[in-house]
């Protein structure tokens, strides 16, 4: 027999998101209150977070980081030339 599987609710409290996106709890909310983090709101005093502002906010954070997006990557652009080093005049 198949288990029943429960959806996921379209909202998470705080703690819930938090660990949606592998994060703490204190760190999600440090990022909300320096307005880094994903979009949240609050509902019934309690701060929620809908599961799509957190899959785009991890989407977003992703594409920005060099090892998921090649275009970033330094280890494939060309070097930069070599500038001549500067000889320094001999003391008499």
């Amino acid at each position: 027999m198949d288990a029943l599987q429960v959806p996921m609710p379209p909202v998470l409290r705080l703690d819930q998101a938090a660990a949606y996106i592998g994060r703490t709890e204190k760190a999600l909310r440090g990022l909300r209150e320096r307005r880094r983090g994903p979009a949240g709101f609050r509902a019934d005093g309690r701060v929620m977070y809908r599961i799509e502002e957190l899959d785009r906010w991890l989407a977003e954070h992703e594409a920005r980081d060099s090892r998921s997006n090649p275009e970033l990557d330094p280890t494939r652009q060309a070097p930069e030339p070599r500038r001549a080093k500067r000889r320094q005049p001999l003391a008499a």
